[in-house]
C-alpha cells in the first residue's frame, strides 16, 4: 500500500526528505497529519490555531510551551512534573507534540505564536526531522470553507496539504456536513440546502479564498481527498482529482480509517520527453522525419505522430529534444503545444539528450515518460495506462512488458531524475541509459499485449511494418 508520507513525497525510496508542512481543511486533517508524522518518526507536530485535548493523545510525548517566558518547554503528562529541560533532548523517537497551554473551558491546547513556530522550525532543521503544523479547524465536519482569520499558514512551510472529506458529497449544504456553510455557499455557487456535487467542491478547493487561501507562493500545494471508503466515492474522487490536477501540484485519493490508512492513488503531472536528436546515420536519413504509413496518420512524420500521441494522452509538458535537423523537426511540430529544445552535444549519445530534456521540466512533475521519435506506434492507451499504474504506488521506473520482453517507452518517477543526470556523457543507447540506474531503482512492469511495441525502424523496408 502507498503510505501517506510517500504520496505527499515527504519520503522517498532513498530515505527521508526533511520538510515543514501545514495541514488545512477538513475530513481527516488531524488524522492525516499524525499518520504522516508516525510514518516519518521521529517528527515534530504543532498547531498554529488549536488542538483538541483528545487529539493530543495521538502523540508519544507532549510538551507545552507557554507564551512567556520563551525558551523552555515542560513535559505533559505528567502535569506534576515541573522539571525544566530543552525539548531537543527528547527528539530521539516517536511523535513529539508542542503546543501552548490547555484552555480549561474549550479543552483545546492553544497555538504557538510566530516566534515559537520559527524556533520550532530551527529545531526541526537542526535535527533533520519533519515539522507538521495543523493550521485551521473544521469542527469534525467533512467539508469546510476558511474563515476570515484562517488558515494560519507560516510563510516558511515547504508543503501545504488541503484536506477534504469525500463523504460530504451528495449531501445537503448545511452545518451538518460543512463548517461555515454560508462561506462555502458563496465560493461554490450553491445555495444552502442544495446537494454538494464534485464540481461544487472543486470550485471551493480551487478558489483563491477557498482551498488556495494563504498558501505561500514557494510552497508545494497538494489536495488530499480523504474518506474514499467506497467504490463510488473513489470514482468521484478520481473525477474531481483530474479536474484539480492542473491547479495543484498533486491530488491524492486516500482512505485513513480504520487507522492506519493509506493513499489509493496520486494524480500528478507526468511529462513527455521525446528524444529526437539523432541523425540516424546508419539508416541513411533522419528517422524522426519519415512519414508514418498508418491509418489515421498517413503523410505525418514520425515526430509529429509521437508528439500528438503524448498530447492526447494528457502528458504535460511535452518537451522535444532535437539535435540533427532541428529546424525541420520544429517545422513538423508547428502549432502543437510542445517545447523544442536543442541538445548541442547530441552526437555524444542519448544520455546527453535525456539530461537536456530533464533540465527543461518544471519541478512539480511527478515523473516523465521518455518517448523515442522513431516509435510512432506507441498508443495513447499505453501512455495513459503507464500514468495510471504509476499513480497507484509511484514506482521509480515503470516499463511495458510485451511477451516476456521489456519494451519502450519507460516512465521515470521524479526520484530518479538526479540519478539520470549523473549517467556518464557519451552513453549512446537508451537501453543502456535505463540499465545504468536499474541497480539503484528496481523497475516495475506493466503487461501489454501489443507486439508493435517491439518493432524498430532499421531499414527503409521496416518503415512499412506498422499496421
Amino acid at each position: 500500500m502507498l503510505t501517506i508520507s510517500r504520496a505527499l513525497r515527504m519520503t522517498n525510496p532513498t530515505g527521508h526528505m526533511s520538510l515543514s508542512a501545514a495541514f488545512v481543511g477538513s475530513g481527516g486533517k488531524t488524522s492525516a497529519m499524525f499518520q504522516t508524522a508516525r510514518e516519518m518518526a521521529p517528527a515534530l507536530v504543532t498547531t498554529s490555531t488549536h488542538l483538541f485535548e483528545d487529539q493530543a493523545r495521538l502523540a508519544d510525548q507532549h510538551f507545552f510551551w507557554p507564551a512567556n517566558p520563551r525558551g523552555t518547554c515542560s513535559p505533559i503528562p505528567p502535569m506534576e512534573n515541573t522539571h525544566k529541560f530543552s525539548i531537543e533532548e527528547q527528539l530521539h523517537s516517536g511523535i513529539t507534540l508542542v503546543t501552548g497551554n490547555l484552555d480549561p473551558v474549550s479543552r483545546r491546547f492553544r497555538s504557538l505564536d510566530a516566534f515559537q513556530l520559527e524556533e520550532l522550525r530551527k529545531i526541526a532543521l537542526r535535527h533533520s526531522i519533519p515539522l507538521l503544523i495543523e493550521a485551521d479547524g473544521s469542527r469534525t465536519r467533512p467539508l469546510k470553507a476558511p474563515g476570515s482569520h484562517e488558515p494560519a499558514i507560516p510563510d516558511f512551510v515547504d508543503l501545504v496539504v488541503v484536506v477534504a472529506g469525500l463523504s460530504g458529497l451528495h449531501h445537503a449544504l448545511d452545518e451538518n456536513k460543512v463548517h461555515r456553510p454560508e462561506i462555502f455557499s458563496v465560493l461554490s455557487g450553491l445555495r444552502e440546502g442544495e446537494l454538494i456535487s464534485p464540481e461544487a467542491l472543486g470550485r471551493v478547493l480551487s478558489h483563491p479564498q477557498g482551498g488556495l487561501k494563504n498558501i505561500p507562493s514557494t510552497a508545494r500545494k497538494v489536495v488530499l481527498l480523504n474518506q474514499a471508503d467506497t467504490d463510488e466515492l473513489q470514482s468521484l474522487g478520481n473525477r474531481l482529482g483530474e479536474a484539480l490536477k492542473p491547479i495543484f501540484d498533486a491530488v491524492i485519493i486516500s482512505k485513513l480509517q480504520p487507522a492506519p490508512g493509506h493513499a489509493i492513488s496520486v494524480k500528478e503531472k507526468v511529462a513527455a520527453v521525446i528524444l529526437a536528436a539523432g541523425a540516424s546515420s546508419r539508416f541513411g536519413q533522419p528517422k524522426q522525419l519519415l512519414d508514418f504509413h498508418s491509418t489515421g496518420h498517413m503523410g505525418k512524420p514520425f515526430i509529429r505522430v509521437v508528439a500528438e500521441t503524448a498530447i492526447q494522452a494528457g502528458l504535460t509538458p511535452v518537451v522535444v529534444v532535437s539535435g540533427s535537423r532541428t529546424e525541420q523537426v520544429a517545422a513538423c511540430l508547428e502549432q502543437l503545444p510542445v517545447q523544442v529544445v536543442y541538445d548541442q552535444d547530441w552526437q555524444s549519445g542519448q544520455s546527453s539528450s535525456i539530461k537536456v530534456g530533464l533540465a527543461h521540466l518544471p519541478q512539480n512533475v511527478g515523473g516523465a515518460i521518455f518517448l523515442l521519435a522513431d516509435q510512432p506506434q506507441v498508443s495513447v492507451e499505453l501512455l495513459r495506462a503507464l500514468v495510471e499504474r504509476h499513480s497507484q504506488d509511484l514506482p521509480p521506473i515503470l516499463a511495458p512488458y510485451v511477451f516476456d520482453e521489456r519494451a519502450n517507452p519507460l516512465l521515470f518517477d521524479q526520484v530518479t531524475f538526479s540519478a539520470l543526470q549523473t549517467i556518464p556523457q557519451g552513453t549512446y543507447s537508451g537501453d543502456i541509459v535505463g540499465r545504468a540506474i536499474f541497480s539503484k531503482f528496481s523497475p516495475r512492469y506493466l503487461n501489454w499485449y501489443d507486439r508493435r511495441l517491439l518493432l524498430d525502424v532499421d531499414t527503409l523496408e521496416d518503415q512499412g511494418k506498422y499496421p
